[in-house]
């Protein structure tokens, strides 16, 4: 512990300044400001070094908080950079995307403003980077054994990447046309921009592991081929069927899903060219454009964000985001008591660049004009009652909107093709079934992250990634020295 005393001198938590909304709103790049080497070292310096650090339940990875922070406050970087890669593959993804549970869980924020976990985090992977200290890590020797890993979102590299470095042969299949899964075109640039999977992926190139993108498993290529070619095989496509929202005038134009509209956004802001909503190959689909458009967000979590602040990068003339549920309290709710992950109402980068939030609200209809495109939405407000949601009475609205998208999360994975293809089983809830040994009900095949777990963070998909990966070590050597964090298989959805 370098500074005893840190948590009681700097009582007040610092993390970087946003850029001015007026400048961020011109470019695509991240929001964030440069922030100063002596003032994050502070801030790790507020670590009290518990002695049980319940920072480490909050995150699935178990990563080494304590260690790091005070190897960073002791201007330890190269041994900071150990740590943290020791429990976790790509802390350059989950120091910008995760939610930070393990913030929500330190033992400082019972009566203080929590450590600055995620922004020491990243602060050291990306000084890592800059002084050249991720290099490839090479097997011993190699196993004569091949893997495949279909998907290359958080849960496959992770598995890749662990399997290689274990010595086998691993193929990474992508029906993209580039590498990163959610990653890549789902998460829009101000949030997370593509060089940071890129310079990773040189990574793991360099390590041996292959790559194929434009290739739709089950599709290109068989489930029975894929049996034959392969010794093993990591199932962690996602669970990208995307929640609908079945109501009259759904068919209408200018109603999209969420992932319709961010990765052809992510494609521009690129500059790549226009394609399908699945980044599969170019499209003759006009661009989903919010420019000078009244938009409407159905959906108040991550992904309505996401749509929210590209909206306003598209110079959306008015955006109005929906909520079902009620807007959750300022501070943390009784319901979620430390250390759980708290429901209180958090205002994202997005958020503050504009537009609406509108809590407790339901969508009745789509309204439309003769020639079949969508003018706006009627809506009225809910209440819980019994735990079911209820209309109030006398509570119709009616919004205009150009340009709605559905932002409701996804159910699960999809089943045609790959999945029906070999035969794997599915629990009630739509995911595929797996044992506590990450194996579906075909031997052989494993599966890990949202395609077995459902809709979950980052941070679980990687876990899960690690945890399947020393699964199919041990399968097809026997035994395996590959690290993994203690994830349940049956974990509830988020």
């Amino acid at each position: 512990m370098g500074d005893p005393t840190g948590f009681l001198k700097h009582t007040v938590r610092e993390t970087p300044q946003r850029r001015p909304v007026p400048l961020r709103l011109l470019d695509w790049k991240e929001v964030y400001e440069d922030f100063s080497e002596e003032t994050l070292k502070t801030q790790a310096g507020r670590c009290m070094d518990c002695g049980i650090p319940f920072c480490h339940n909050g995150c699935p990875l178990g990563n080494l908080i304590p260690e790091w922070n005070d190897l960073v406050y002791k201007d330890q970087w190269r041994e900071a950079i150990d740590r943290l890669h020791a429990t976790n593959n790509f802390p350059e993804f989950t120091g910008r995307l995760c939610p930070a549970p393990c913030e929500a869980s330190c033992v400082l924020g019972i009566n203080q403003d929590a450590v600055t976990i995620k922004q020491v985090e990243v602060s050291i992977i990306d000084h890592a980077f800059d002084q050249g200290w991720v290099q490839p890590v090479h097997p011993t020797r190699l196993s004569g054994k091949t893997v495949a890993v279909i998907g290359s979102g958080p849960a496959g590299l992770a598995a890749a990447q662990q399997l290689t470095r274990a010595g086998h042969t691993v193929t990474v299949f992508e029906r993209a046309d580039r590498i990163g899964g959610l990653l890549r075109y789902g998460i829009p640039e101000f949030k997370m921009e593509k060089r940071h999977i890129d310079r990773r992926l040189a990574q793991m190139e360099a390590e041996g592991t292959v790559f194929k993108a434009g290739v739709n498993v089950g599709v290109d290529i068989k489930a029975r081929q894929l049996r034959e070619q392969f010794d093993a095989v990591v199932l962690a496509g996602g669970a990208t069927l995307a929640r609908d929202l079945p109501v009259p005038g759904r068919e209408l134009k200018g109603v999209h899903q969420a992932m319709e509209y961010l990765p052809q956004a992510n494609r521009h802001a690129l500059g790549e060219q226009d394609a399908a909503a699945d980044g599969r190959a170019a499209s003759t689909a006009p661009l989903i454009n919010a420019k000078d458009k009244k938009v409407v967000i159905i959906g108040g979590g991550d992904t309505g964000a996401d749509c929210l602040g590209t909206a306003h990068r598209h110079g959306a003339a008015s955006v109005v985001q929906l909520e079902i549920m009620p807007q959750p309290p300022a501070e943390r709710a009784d319901s979620t008591p430390w250390p759980t992950y708290p429901l209180m109402y958090r205002v994202s980068s997005a958020h503050e660049e504009g537009g609406d939030r509108m809590f407790s609200v339901n969508t009745e209809r789509f309204a439309g004009d003769d020639e079949g495109n969508v003018t706006g939405l009627h809506a009225h407000e809910v209440q819980m009652v019994n735990g079911r949601f209820e209309k109030v009475e006398d509570s119709d609205f009616l919004i205009e909107a150009d340009l709605v998208l559905l932002a409701m999360g996804f159910v699960g994975p999809e089943r045609p093709g790959l999945l029906d293809g070999l035969g794997v089983r599915y629990t009630e809830r739509g995911n595929v079934v797996r044992s506590d040994g990450w194996q579906t009900t075909v031997p052989g095949v494993f599966v890990a992250g949202d395609m077995g777990r459902g809709q979950s963070l980052i941070v679980w998909a990687i876990a899960e990634g690690r945890a399947a990966a020393a699964a199919v070590d041990r399968f097809l050597t026997g035994a395996t020295a590959l690290p993994a964090p203690v994830v349940p298989t049956s974990a509830p959805q988020r």
